[in-house]
């Protein structure tokens, strides 16, 4: 190696240099893992707290309103609480999304007041708007807060674990250019 010569740095000294660059990757790994997995924690347990204490449920598989010809994709989650990021975006998109489209006759909230502003005397189009608005509004609550945040803290789950892989890895290495320091002297 031409450029250990010029540097006159013999290989037990690249190998030492290695071995400390590797344990220091090894400790930073480490420590990312550690705050991602706290991360992850955090996020999915607080998305659960707050979901669970609004005591949002779907409905019960016997219900009216909860056919399995209309929520065919939702009935898995029959009279559940909605608690995680995935019964979350179901609860958001597949029921309470429908329900929207049927009370505002597949308009959207802006649309059905945009009609209401422009007719104030219509007590049909001002119902509509104030349903349009509350279910809007939770929609977008569980979609940004329930699933959005959950898959965060999933994300974060996932990088903890790679971080930990790699700190396994790099410490291979490390204990393999230990083990050659070693052989050498």
């Amino acid at each position: 190696m031409p450029i250990l010569r010029m540097a006159k740095i013999d290989k037990k000294t690249v190998n030492y240099i290695f071995t400390k660059l590797g344990l220091i990757t090894i400790t930073l790994l480490i420590i990312l893992s550690g705050l991602s997995w706290y991360g992850y924690k955090f996020i999915t347990d607080s998305v659960r707290n707050e979901l669970t204490s609004q005591k949002i449920y779907f409905p019960a598989k016997d219900n009216q309103f909860f056919s399995p010809t209309e929520f065919p994709d939702i009935q898995k989650y029959a009279g559940q609480i909605v608690d995680d990021g995935p019964k979350s975006k179901a609860y958001a998109d597949s029921f309470i999304k429908k329900h929207l489209e049927k009370i505002g006759g597949g308009k959207t909230y802006s649309e059905i007041s945009a009609a209401s502003l422009a007719d104030p005397t219509n007590e049909v189009l001002t119902q509509q708007t104030q349903l349009m608005f509350r279910g809007t509004t939770l929609r977008g609550m569980l979609l940004t807060s329930g699933y959005g945040y959950w898959t965060m803290g999933i994300i974060a789950m996932y990088i903890s674990v790679a971080s930990l892989i790699g700190a396994g890895m790099t410490a291979i290495v490390v204990l393999l250019g230990m083990r050659k320091i070693k052989n050498r002297k």
